[in-house]
């Protein structure tokens, strides 16, 4: 019983029961000669879960290293069956899993866990993004300062935000790697500037207000704009700051004048 031997039809009643257990074996399956239709059925079943596991596992690495393996399996599979795959792009799949997370009954304690999970998926995007040269400090330069306000910013596509109300930052980090997991004293919001510069996803802290900032200029806000709406969430917003730091970070790729 293989899948790439069935019709189109055959296949649209063969795939829903890999992903749901409660789903039988379609009865018109078949299977050679002595082999049961069923237990092929199961097994093929799972190799197609014990794969979807994995592929969530590669990206939510930091995920299953703070709730182990046991843990992360478990909540995979209820996110399987209630999310089955759309794209034969193994790393496409999950990206509804932060949100399934959001509302998972047994990860309640882990109220941040859903934000580290936008993060994981955040780097991987960034990783995949399409490769463009990033806009250096120097260009900002030659404009004059009456027309700065005026300016707008061509994102990178490998920039992202992720805003959490937790620690989410100094989560992923510490969780990301295989050195030992030391005890979080901090209970500070974190917002998350995601980027590719070159060939090495970065993940840095935004300072106060740096996530309303960068998140009007990434939606195509005028410099002035984004620092209105950074001021109104932080008064003690450093603009001189936050902008060298975005630039550094490889957060743009280009700039225009007006509209």
């Amino acid at each position: 019983m293989q899948a790439e031997h069935l019709s189109g039809g055959h296949a649209a009643a063969f795939a829903p029961g890999l992903t749901d257990p409660s789903i039988t074996a379609p009865e018109d399956v078949t299977a050679a000669p002595g082999k049961g239709v069923v237990k092929r059925y199961n097994v093929y079943r799972n190799n197609v879960t014990v794969s979807l596991i994995e592929a969530l596992a590669a990206v939510y690495p930091a995920i299953q290293r703070i709730t182990g393996a046991d843990f992360f399996r478990a909540m995979a599979r209820f996110h399987l069956r209630a999310t089955p795959p759309t794209s034969p792009l193994l790393f496409e799949y999950g990206r509804d899993f932060p949100a399934f997370i959001d509302s998972y009954e047994y990860a309640r304690e882990m109220p941040w866990l859903a934000d580290i999970a936008c993060i994981e998926r955040a780097w991987l995007d960034a990783y995949h993004a399409a490769d463009l040269p990033v806009l250096a400090a120097e260009a900002l330069a030659g404009i004059e300062p009456a027309s700065l306000a005026e300016v707008r910013f061509t994102p990178h596509p490998a920039t992202r935000v992720v805003r959490s109300r937790y620690p989410a930052v100094a989560i992923f980090a510490m969780n990301r790697n295989d050195g030992p997991v030391r005890p979080l004293r901090s209970s500070e919001a974190e917002d998350a500037l995601v980027t590719r510069p070159e060939r090495e996803v970065l993940v840095s802290r935004l300072p106060a207000g740096g996530a309303a900032f960068l998140t009007r200029l990434l939606e195509g806000a005028s410099l002035g704009e984004a620092v209105a709406a950074a001021f109104q969430e932080a008064p003690s917003f450093d603009i001189h700051g936050n902008l060298e730091g975005m630039l550094s970070a490889g957060a743009f790729t280009g700039i225009r004048h007006g509209d």
